[in-house]
């Protein structure tokens, strides 16, 4: 199948060249490409408007369920939303820190040392989160989020014990047992809530500290994701990746939630692993271990995202080597053996879980609607530069397949690979069942590794797609309130 070229007439679609140790992509330069395919500009403009389609779709055929029968338990379907027009102390710096980032990141990307480029953009992800929710005022918006009814912080005075409350914790997940847990407590592993227990121990508690870690750290996520970028694909990839994860219109949901957290500790276990396989660090077996032991937290912070398998798996086929394996799985056995030790079975937890799910809105919400409706949700989280690049992902990993055995792959094929991945593990989440609704914030962290491929967009069309997706975050955020 032949697949589109993606890049500028000054810039190479050829593969970089090999680093001497790992065959992984480097930097360097190499033959012009061939003109741009003008029939990929209108595959991805129709990608797009079909996209807008499924969205409209969704609300209209929403709006019709919902107020007919109840039965999609959300206010504004898709989103768990309801309409409330507001403008707030962070609209300010958000419409700036937009328009300064369509206007001269892709720029600043390309030019900044690497080093450099790092920190700018978790300064500008982090500056993005935070005027996102501030756009809903300091209290409602920020300090209050996670100290809702649902929420982590409202139990932390009952893990006074912690190897107690973790033998009992199975015992309060179910509705109807005494002193269940709340929704988000329950429909987690007790990894997230110790996240805020421990904090609260340092002397960082209450909602505001909660909120900051879950922003700081959550943005971290963009760092993890564009080194991973980097060494699997070449950093020609990553740099021009980065406005897109900087502007991800995922930050209406990722402030405040502790799923932005969620996604940064799945991202640098995937970063790790990617270095280690690539040997880019002094010692490689310790970045594997490290990764191992990241993505062990992960599956202790939530059940679904074992489903990042999917894209260390791509990590592995990618660099062709089974070297970090045992390393990863020594580090990722640590953080299940402690827990399983204290008391806490995952497996039981997550069994009754499901029990729980389908006797609250899992149970009563539409399969045959959410089943596509969060594809919808996804869209809005991840914008239509995203579902552009997704498309020219899906046509790319068809000729990588073909290349895989060799090694041969050009960067944008590597690149295409990690997006299909992560897809993948998001497509898996939704059929399941157990996703319906509330996509928006519990898919970041696949979402995350969908805006990569923006990337293989063309240069000069970077500034067009960044305003089609930071405007509907923009207008969803002001328009519609989205907290629990």
């Amino acid at each position: 199948m032949k697949t589109e070229d993606t890049t500028e007439d000054t810039e190479s679609t050829e593969p970089d060249a090999p680093d001497a140790h790992t065959g992984a992509p480097g930097t360097g330069g190499s033959l012009p490409p061939p003109p741009e395919d003008a029939s990929a500009h209108r595959h991805d403009l129709t990608a797009a408007a079909l996209a807008v389609l499924l969205v409209a779709a969704a609300i209209l055929i929403g709006r019709y369920v919902q107020n007919r029968t109840g039965t999609l338990q959300v206010q504004w379907p898709p989103l768990l939303a309801s309409w409330d027009p507001h403008l707030g102390p962070g609209t300010p710096a958000a419409l700036t820190l937009a328009v300064l980032v369509v206007a001269y990141g892709p720029p600043l990307a390309a030019r900044l040392p690497w080093r450099g480029l790092l920190a700018a953009a978790w300064t500008g992800s982090t500056g993005w989160v935070f005027s996102m929710a501030l756009i809903d005022g300091w209290y409602r918006g920020v300090e209050r989020r996670l100290t809702t009814k649902h929420e982590y912080l409202r139990v932390i005075d009952r893990f006074d014990d912690i190897p107690a409350t973790l033998r009992d914790f199975t015992n309060h997940i179910v509705i109807g047992e005494p002193g269940n847990w709340p929704a988000h407590v329950a429909g987690h592993p007790p990894g997230a809530t110790l996240t805020f227990v421990w904090l609260d121990r340092i002397g960082l508690g209450g909602g505001a500290w909660a909120a900051v870690w879950c922003v700081v750290v959550g943005s971290s996520a963009v760092l993890a994701a564009l080194i991973t970028v980097r060494v699997l694909a070449g950093e020609r990839l990553a740099r021009r990746a980065a406005p897109f994860l900087v502007l991800a219109p995922a930050a209406v949901w990722a402030g405040v939630s502790a799923d932005g957290y969620f996604a940064a500790v799945a991202a640098w276990s995937v970063a790790l692993l990617a270095l280690a396989a690539t040997r880019r660090v002094r010692f490689p077996a310790a970045a594997a271990v490290g990764g191992g032991l990241l993505f062990g937290w992960t599956c202790y912070l939530s059940y679904g995202l074992g489903l990042m398998a999917a894209v260390l798996l791509a990590v592995l086929l990618l660099t062709r080597t089974a070297r970090p394996v045992v390393p990863f799985l020594l580090g990722g056995l640590v953080v299940p053996v402690a827990f399983t030790l204290a008391g806490f079975n995952w497996w039981t937890a997550y069994h009754l879980l499901v029990e729980r799910y389908y006797q609250g809105a899992g149970g009563v919400r539409p399969y045959a609607y959410w089943v596509w409706a969060n594809l919808a949700c996804a869209v809005l989280a991840a914008g239509l530069a995203a579902v552009a690049g997704v498309r020219r992902s899906t046509s790319y990993a068809f000729g990588a397949v073909r290349e895989l055995r060799t090694g041969t792959m050009t960067p944008a094929q590597r690149l295409a690979v990690l997006v299909v991945a992560a897809l993948v593990a998001l497509l898996a989440a939704d059929l399941s069942g157990m996703s319906k609704a509330e996509t928006e914030r519990i898919w970041q962290p696949f979402l995350l590794w969908l805006l990569p491929a923006a990337a293989l967009l063309p240069a000069r069309t970077a500034r067009y797609w960044l305003v089609a997706s930071v405007v509907p975050a923009l207008l969803i955020n002001h328009l519609l309130w989205t907290g629990w």
